[in-house]
């Protein structure tokens, strides 16, 4: 018995072929791709093939079914079916919104991984600014294309933008602050994450684990975590401790009164260790030389100041160093002879003669 298919038929089944087969040799193209790119440094041919894998076999059979669907309605006349052009249009805008979106998060966690392999300095701030920003570009502008699908006027659209933007910024200031806060910390950046601030004005201390659009996430010195909206970093001191190029130690010791004399050439001594010290900067500039000096005359002692700027900056190595200078200086002041002075209180009594006896 022979079936006999009418010529509409064969030629939905033919597109229904043909979508198949070009969705079967796309998917076997890139994922050889894949295997390929992966053996390259090249960061964009691994993003590119990362992030078509899913949009384009989407986009395929979208234009595969659309097309089948034109054709019943060339063949049927049904209503309905009009809408499919408009409904294929707003479909591709979404595919390659998803591809450009999924391009953009793989480019940026490639870049991160080849600068993490090749121990490169990886500035993270920048990379998530950029990355964010071209974000909501792509969603903005897809945004607009598929109003304008739909038979909106952009420029209308635009229009009442402009005009409800004044009402929206009056509804929304705190956000839009939020927002701009963030937008100068990626531009300015005074920190990244990973560093450690603190602003003592507003008792925040600890490292910055997320640099949101509203808010900022540190992890503060007792493990809490802490939320600051961006705004408040365009209107408050922030120290970056982790930039700093140099730790000072900066220390005062008092000598006992008995031990004035041996004062000189103890600080010679002290100076001399200082200067010669591996850890210690001998002279990064003139106002931050290696000091050490007599400094003055105090209750109970007198008193010697020293102050030198150690390259480490590493803050458990830098109290290490902080320490074998501090055994130092005692051991250069017991080889002369001296004493590091404690409070003390000198008392004269003063006897005076007994009265005459009675006579």
């Amino acid at each position: 018995m022979s079936i006999h298919l009418s010529p509409e038929i064969i030629r939905l089944i033919l597109v229904f072929v043909a979508t198949v087969a070009t969705h079967f040799i796309v998917r076997r193209v890139l994922l050889h791709a894949k295997v390929i790119t992966s053996r390259t440094s090249n960061v964009w041919d691994d993003s590119l093939v990362n992030a078509a894998i899913k949009p384009v076999p989407v986009l395929i059979w979208l234009s595969g079914i659309s097309f089948a669907l034109h054709l019943v309605h060339l063949q049927t006349g049904e209503q309905l079916l009009e809408f499919i052009p408009l409904v294929r249009n707003v479909g591709v805008v979404l595919c390659v919104a998803w591809f450009l979106l999924k391009l953009i998060r793989e480019l940026a966690n490639n870049v991160v991984a080849a600068k993490t392999r090749s121990g490169e300095i990886i500035d993270r701030t920048t990379i998530d600014g950029l990355s964010k920003v071209s974000r909501i570009a792509v969603i903005i502008v897809a945004a607009l294309t598929v109003m304008q699908t739909f038979g909106f006027s952009i420029s209308g659209i635009l229009a009442f933008g402009g005009m409800g933007g004044i009402a929206v910024g009056f509804a929304a200031k705190d956000l839009l602050a939020n927002f701009f806060g963030g937008l100068m910390i990626h531009l300015d950046r005074p920190f990244n994450v990973g560093e450690i601030i603190r602003s003592p004005e507003k008792q925040i201390e600890g490292r910055v684990e997320h640099i949101g659009w509203r808010q900022t996430r540190i992890r503060a010195t007792n493990m809490a975590l802490i939320y600051v909206p961006n705004a408040l970093f365009t209107s408050i001191v922030i120290e970056n401790p982790s930039r700093m190029s140099h730790r000072r130690i900066r220390e005062v010791i008092g000598l006992r009164y008995d031990d004035l004399e041996k004062m000189p050439v103890i600080v010679a001594d002290v100076l001399a260790m200082l200067k010669n010290h591996p850890d210690i900067d001998p002279a990064p500039n003139t106002e931050q030389a290696v000091v050490a000096a007599f400094n003055e005359f105090a209750d109970s002692s007198v008193n010697f100041v020293f102050q030198a700027l150690i390259k480490n900056t590493n803050l458990t190595q830098f109290h290490a160093i902080k320490q074998a200078i501090l055994l130092e200086v005692s051991s250069i002041i017991s080889k002369h002879g001296a004493e590091i002075a404690f409070p003390t209180r000198t008392l004269h009594l003063l006897q005076t003669a007994a009265p005459d006896s009675a006579q």
